[in-house]
Parts: structure tokens; sequence; C-alpha cells
């Protein structure tokens, strides 16, 4: 494998991570995979997928990683702890590195007015649904790491998070966080026109693997870079260094 390619897991490796009702059948996981890479190699010989890299100056955005999304027993909640155990370990890099950190999370206001998105996901929030987006405490975000509460999938989206990159002269987004065909894909879109986009690959998912494929794939086609955690940490280290 070039240091260009993406990591491909063997054919046989179930995902860590997601809900087990919406895995893919055993009998699909090697087909798919294999046409995934197949699909990567042709588009790169189309000239799509080439490699943007780090620049010099980098932040970190942590989305979602909140109850509503980590706890199995939640409307749409999954097992995402390798998610966040990899997110980790990418956050104590960028603290040790001193470059931004930002969390996201969704803004919950009951008095919110309806939009014709809710129709599409019919949330049962409880009374009381506050709590349910608090940041996982294995995170330990400290108190000069911005917390972004959105109401849309991208954290651009009626925020000023666009704003606050720009202004520390932020030329690189490491993305990580959930789920991969929604608010990380979302961001990923939103940020690839402004900033190097670099997405860790072990430290994003989400509850249903063969949208985390597809959706990390076109990631990797037209957005950003997807790269193994370990030379994403490597990265950071060179910038300690």
């Amino acid at each position: 494998m070039t240091h260009s390619e993406s990591p491909r897991l063997p054919d046989s490796t179930k995902p860590c991570f997601g809900s087990a009702d919406l895995r893919l059948p055993d009998a699909l996981r090697a087909p798919l995979r294999a046409h995934i890479e197949a699909l990567r190699q042709k588009y790169r010989q189309r000239g799509w997928g080439a490699r943007v890299g780090f620049g010099s100056r980098p932040a970190l955005v942590v989305i979602d990683l909140a109850r509503f999304w980590l706890e199995p027993d939640q409307q749409i909640g999954s097992d995402l702890n390798s998610i966040v155990e990899a997110t980790c370990r990418v956050l104590t890099a960028a603290r040790t590195a001193q470059i931004p950190v930002f969390f996201t999370t969704f803004a919950h206001y009951t008095a919110e007015p309806p939009s014709p998105h809710d129709e599409k996901l019919q949330f049962d929030f409880p009374a009381n649904a506050e709590p349910l987006f608090e940041l996982d405490g294995r995170l330990e975000r400290r108190a000069t790491e911005k917390v972004i509460r959105k109401r849309y999938a991208s954290a651009f989206k009626g925020t000023n998070f666009h704003e606050m990159l720009t202004a520390l002269g932020v030329d690189t987004l490491i993305v990580t966080g959930i789920s991969t065909s929604h608010c990380v894909y979302a961001t990923c879109r939103d940020a690839t026109d402004s900033f190097r986009v670099i997405v860790p690959k072990e430290a994003v998912g989400e509850r249903c693997e063969l949208l985390h494929e597809v959706n990390l794939l076109d990631i990797d086609i037209d957005l950003g870079d997807v790269t193994p955690l370990d030379e994403v940490l490597a990265s950071l280290q060179k910038m300690r260094a």
C-alpha cells in the first residue's frame, strides 16, 4: 500500500462499531469492499481523489460525540465506543501540539419552530432532553475548547464556525466523530472549499455499515483525505516538534 492509498480492512472483518441490525450481510461485505476499492482506483485514473495533505495551521473538530448518539438504547444510538476511543487519541495529540479544538452537539430547543426536515427524522425526545446532548465524559473537554451547538448537519451551517477558523488562521480541518453519512459528511462538504480536510479513518463512524462505507469513499474521492489514524497522529507529532 502506498502512502496515498486509504487503508483497507480484511474482507472478513466486521466493523467494531454501529448497530447490529444495520450491518451488511456477511456474504455482501467482501464484494462491496472490493467494489469500493475498484471504484476508488477508477476515480483516481480520472484525476479524482488526489491528496491535499496537511497545511501549516490545523484545527480539530469533534462532531456530536454525545449521549443521544452513543447510547444504544437511545432512538438512533449505537455502539460507537471505538470511534470515541480513536477520537480521544486525536484529541491527546491535538492538545499536545496546541492546535485549536472544537466540539459540536445538537442545539435542542423545545420552542424551535418545526421544519420540513422534521417529517423525515421524527425524533421522540423526552421532556428533559438537554442532558442527552452533553459531550461524552471520555473526551475531557477543556474550558478553552469551544462547543458549537448546531441545528443542522454541518458544523458550519447557521454557526460562526467558518469565521472562528478564519480568525485563527486555520488552513487544515481534522474532522472526527459521527455520523459519517450525515454530520461528518456535511461538515467536510462545507469545509472543503476553504480548508484542507483530513479525516482519520478510525475516528469517524455511524450506526449503518453500508452508509459509512459509501460516504467515506465519497469524502476520500471528492472532499478530503481519509487517512489512517496513525498517520494523522504522526503528523500532529511533527507539528509539536
